[in-house]
């Protein structure tokens, strides 16, 4: 072992055996990182996945790593409400109680706009209103567990963010401003989230986290989307992985979400992100949260859209 190695954070996971987890965007980077640790500990995993040929070579590296892995693959499209619906009708139907739902899945930057299949901007799409609906199909899953958790995956980036009530499909669209307004409203529907359940009684914690500066395929496969040019991004992006300070691998990378989705010391409500300089890595710690994540009525507001626009519905709180 290098010393390098003895030197990188880690967390201790509790016995997992009997619970359900659910993991979007479980194939690859964050979530087959995560898919992989919550299996170690005995959870039984789905992966909700978009491609199944790559769930299915997820499932077996995983099993490769951990025999006894209890883990399958079901598809799931967050550009797609009939394909959100139909995973949820799915798990509905099959009615097992869901411990953990980690909203991971995302995509990055496309250098281009482009369009969910229900015509939304697809990061705002995705990254929100498709976990938005997600949640909103399986609360009865989550609720029925009692002491389940909800972890949506945000991004440093969202601290530039802004929830343009204007423009939330960018319509004038910028790569970047489009990320960091989807990631700053997956953070502020978190809150929303743990905010109603308190009220409501719903029984679950919802919690947000940020892998820092980790490096995944996320930051290939949005700037590179439906084939677009990205090599002066992703020649910057690669020279600047070798600096320890600023990147981090995907098994430190996972380590807030994993915090959040499984200590008993994660608050409700809280955001957790690297414990380092600029919450780039290190361990889990609580995270800064950006000015803009904090009104309330912007809170409301977005949540009442996000209903609006999906079509899916929470509890009246």
């Amino acid at each position: 072992m290098t010393t390098r190695a003895m030197h990188l954070p880690d967390i201790q996971v509790p016995d997992l055996h009997g619970k359900l987890a659910v993991v979007t965007g479980a194939n690859s980077g964050l979530g087959f990182g995560l898919t992989g640790r919550l299996a170690r500990a005995g959870a039984e995993v789905i992966l909700a996945v978009r491609n199944e040929d790559k769930g299915a070579a997820a499932v077996r590296r995983i099993r490769e790593q951990t025999p006894e892995a209890s883990v399958s693959i079901r598809r799931l499209d967050l550009a797609s409400l009939s394909s959100i619906a139909k995973f949820g009708a799915e798990l509905t139907k099959e009615g097992r109680p869901i411990d953990i739902l980690l909203n991971n899945a995302g995509i990055m930057m496309p250098p281009v706009r482009d369009e969910t299949e229900d015509g939304f901007e697809l990061q705002f799409g995705t990254n929100h209103l498709g976990h938005f609906a997600l949640t909103a199909h399986l609360l009865p899953l989550l609720r029925a567990a009692t002491t389940s958790r909800v972890v949506s995956l945000s991004s440093l980036i969202a601290r530039t963010g802004r929830l343009d009530f204007n423009d939330l499909h960018g319509l004038r669209y910028r790569p970047h401003r489009a990320y960091a307004l989807s990631k700053l409203a997956t953070l502020v529907f978190a809150r929303e989230l743990n905010r109603r359940s308190v009220v409501g009684g719903w029984g679950l914690r919802s919690i947000a986290a940020h892998p820092g500066a980790t490096v995944t395929n996320l930051q290939i496969t949005g700037p590179t989307h439906k084939g677009a040019s990205a090599r002066v991004f992703l020649a910057v992006n690669e020279a600047t992985h070798h600096i320890g300070w600023i990147w981090q691998q995907v098994d430190q990378g996972i380590l807030p979400a994993l915090y959040a989705a499984t200590s008993p010391a994660a608050a409700g409500g809280g955001y957790y992100g690297p414990g380092g300089f600029g919450e780039l890595t290190g361990a889990p710690a609580p995270a800064r949260l950006p000015p803009r994540s904090l009104d309330e009525a912007d809170a409301r507001r977005l949540w009442s859209l996000s209903g609006e626009l999906t079509g899916a519905t929470f509890p009246a709180v």
